[in-house]
Formats: C-alpha cells, sequence, structure tokens
C-alpha cells in the first residue's frame, strides 16, 4: 500500500558581495631647500717694522769718515796749526829781539825746527755701543666679516588620493520551497 507523500525541499536564500577595494595613494614631493652664503671677507692691514742701524760713530773711530766731517776736522785742525805757527812765530821773534842777551837764540831756533814727532796710527777699533740701532716693530690688523646664510625653504603639500571602496550586494540565490506530493 502507497501512502501519498508530500515531500518538501527548501532552499535558502544567498547574498552575494563583491567590493571594489578602496584605492589610497600617498605621495609627498621632497622639500627644496636653497641655501646661500656670500664668502667670508678677510682684511689684512700692515705698517710695516723699521729697523735704523747708524753706524757712523764706529766708522769714524776706524778713520773712515765722511767727506764733510773731515771737511770740517781739517779746518779745526789747519786754524789750530795756524794759531800755533803764529805763537811760534812770535816768540822766535821775542828770542831775537833779546838777542843781546846772552844765549844763542838762532842755534836753538835751528834746532827746534829739526825737531819732528811722528804720529803712526793703524786705525781704532770701535768703541762699545758706537753703533745706535732703532727697531719699531710692525702692527698688524686683521678684521674678519662673517656673511650670514641665506636658507631658503619650500615645503611641498602631500599629495592624498582616496577612492572609497564600494560594496555590491545582489542575491546570489534567491529561497524557494518545493513541494511535491507523490500518491
Amino acid at each position: 500500500m502507497n501512502f501519498p507523500q508530500i515531500q518538501i525541499e527548501s532552499f535558502r536564500g544567498k547574498i552575494g558581495i563583491d567590493i571594489d577595494k578602496p584605492i589610497q595613494k600617498l605621495e609627498q614631493k621632497s622639500a627644496e631647500i636653497s641655501i646661500e652664503q656670500k664668502p667670508a671677507e678677510l682684511t689684512i692691514k700692515r705698517d710695516p717694522g723699521t729697523l735704523t742701524i747708524d753706524q757712523t760713530l764706529a766708522r769714524e773711530n776706524l778713520d773712515l769718515k765722511s767727506i764733510f766731517k773731515r771737511n770740517d776736522e781739517n779746518a779745526v785742525l789747519s786754524k789750530q796749526k795756524v794759531m800755533e805757527y803764529i805763537n811760534k812765530i812770535v816768540q822766535e821773534g821775542n828770542e831775537l829781539m833779546k838777542i843781546e842777551n846772552k844765549g844763542q837764540p838762532i842755534i836753538d831756533q835751528a834746532k827746534r825746527s829739526l825737531e819732528r814727532t811722528t804720529v803712526f796710527n793703524t786705525g781704532n777699533t770701535p768703541s762699545q755701543f758706537s753703533v745706535k740701532i732703532d727697531y719699531t716693530p710692525s702692527n698688524i690688523n686683521i678684521d674678519w666679516k662673517v656673511n650670514e646664510p641665506d636658507i631658503q625653504v619650500q615645503v611641498n603639500q602631500p599629495i592624498h588620493e582616496y577612492t572609497p571602496g564600494k560594496p555590491n550586494i545582489y542575491m546570489e540565490q534567491y529561497p524557494s520551497i518545493n513541494i511535491d506530493f507523490k500518491l
């Protein structure tokens, strides 16, 4: 015996989701830096030192005199010799005036005129401190002028692009019920 049968078959509904993924793009350009600096300026001012050496006295001690000094000395010496000669002539004249007094003035004068003294000088050693030295040291002034750097910075903003994600929802399978009768 066959019984009637009811056969029920149900199918669940299925939802399908497709997602377009979000896209995010970040880009940052480097900052632009400009640095300029003029070179430092150096100024040096120098007054030269002076050295003065005066060896006139040392040369005179060695009898290496200038023509002007020698002329002055010869003029003084000549005047002195003329005065000595005038004195000698006067003295001899006085002796001859008194010839009546006992003595031999002419013979004495002849003997004196034959007497000569010769002075021979080989030169002298310069005296100590006869060379005069004077020194003025140099003066140096150094000036620096430092120029500050000129720094320019340009910051670039980041580039941000964003595309949001989008879900697509659909029915992958609709729900259904199948009913079947069998007799």
